[in-house]
């Protein structure tokens, strides 16, 4: 079998295709991705043997300007990127038996499959971002926030954006190809019967949620990495510290300043995570990419972004967590599942101030809090992408 696998976003949206990507190898698939072009994925992907398709202008450029894309933009990336798209997925696809596609950027993924009369598999890492009258939809960049309506209401108004966006130029494309127009584009990306790659426990989709999903279980690779020697030393020096890091999210200035002087009032020790964002803090420990796994087992807290990645890694060993959202696609759900399942504390980071940063800490610190983030670590399951490798290999069923 030949599996054609694609994201567009940052090393959150990448990481979990290639523990998929390296399962289906291991069970004898051929395996291609589409990326960004960015160095890291492409690297990381040669790195393992896995053929690398680059797609679209660089992420990480995006994400580290010293200004936010305005909405018109964005317009102009989102159709850029879907042009892109119609341009090199045919290639890619060409002798692929299946098509796997992660994100709402994959707009032409369905209709390049479509095209081809190959399978197509449409995965999400977070319930929130499927429609259900559980949960309103996620923040989108560029648009705004509505307030005041239920959740369907909401999830149309989102469906209406998506559709302003691409309907036209993605019909005009699927017209090229012989294929007849859609109607509704979010659906169609998400096709009838949608993948989540999360956990059970830490990130369920509802029983009644509205639609049929497949959930695997989250889609990780064992990092076999060891933690660089001066790392080592640090921890080894004293008690476990706390660590704060964004990702690849540049946080308000304050939060990372804030979260260290609330620490350090704790006696706690701290390591800063420099991320995308070239974060550092005077006085601080700063560290690089390095094995979370390994590391965050190690501290006291964990202070981040509400990564789908970095929260799952921090629940399945068992760290308490403080989670400091921008209002950003799934970051604000996570916050709130680390809330529900008291493993932690969240903060709706644009409105954090250094007081309820502070009472969050007291909350992440508690003796009960760590019991209870052990005990939702012990229950997390480790399978996901094996589980998602079965089914494709399997077929439809």
């Amino acid at each position: 079998m030949r599996v054609l696998l694609s994201t567009y976003g940052t090393r959150g949206d990448v990481e979990p295709l290639v523990a998929l990507a390296v399962r289906l190898r291991a069970s004898g698939a051929e395996v291609r991705m589409c990326t960004p072009p960015d160095e890291e994925f492409t690297e990381r992907l040669a790195g393992l043997g896995i053929e690398s398709v680059p797609v679209g202008p660089p992420v990480r450029a995006l994400m580290r300007a010293t200004a936010p894309p305005t909405p018109a933009e964005l317009t102009r990336y989102r159709d850029e990127l879907l042009e892109t798209q119609f341009d090199v997925f045919p290639a890619a696809a060409e002798g692929c038996d299946v098509l796997v596609a992660a994100g709402l950027a994959q707009v032409a993924a369905r209709s390049v499959a479509e095209a081809a009369g190959i399978r197509y598999v449409y995965v999400t890492y977070s319930a929130v971002n499927l429609p259900s009258p559980h949960h309103a939809p996620p923040p989108r960049p560029g648009w705004s926030e509505p307030a005041g309506a239920d959740n369907a209401a909401l999830w149309e108004l989102d469906a209406q954006r998506v559709n302003a966006q691409f309907l036209e130029p993605l019909n005009a494309h699927r017209a090229a190809l012989g294929l007849p127009p859609v109607g509704n584009v979010r659906d169609h990306v998400y096709s009838d019967r949608p993948w989540l790659a999360a956990d059970p426990v830490l990130g369920p989709w509802p029983e009644t949620g509205g639609r049929q999903v497949v959930q695997t279980g989250a889609w990780t690779l064992v990092d076999e990495r060891p933690l660089p020697d001066e790392l080592e030393e640090f921890l080894a020096a004293g008690p476990p510290p706390v660590y704060v890091g964004f990702g690849s999210i540049t946080p308000s200035p304050d939060i990372a300043r804030w979260s260290v002087e609330v620490s350090r009032a704790r006696g706690c020790r701290v390591l800063v995570s420099r991320g995308w964002a070239g974060l550092a803090v005077d006085g601080c420990f700063a560290i690089g990419d390095v094995n979370h796994q390994r590391l965050f087992g190690r501290l006291a807290a964990v202070v981040h972004h509400g990564g789908a990645g970095t929260t799952q890694t921090a629940a399945r060993v068992g760290v308490p967590q403080v989670v400091v959202p921008i209002r950003l696609a799934d970051n604000p759900y996570w916050a709130g599942q680390v809330a529900a399942t008291k493993v932690g504390a969240a903060l709706d980071g644009p409105t954090a101030t250094i007081e309820s940063l502070t009472a969050a800490f007291e909350t992440a610190l508690a003796p009960e809090t760590r019991a209870r983030a052990e005990a939702l670590g012990a229950e997390i399951r480790t399978d996901g992408a094996e589980t998602a490798a079965r089914l494709l290999l399997d077929g439809p069923g």
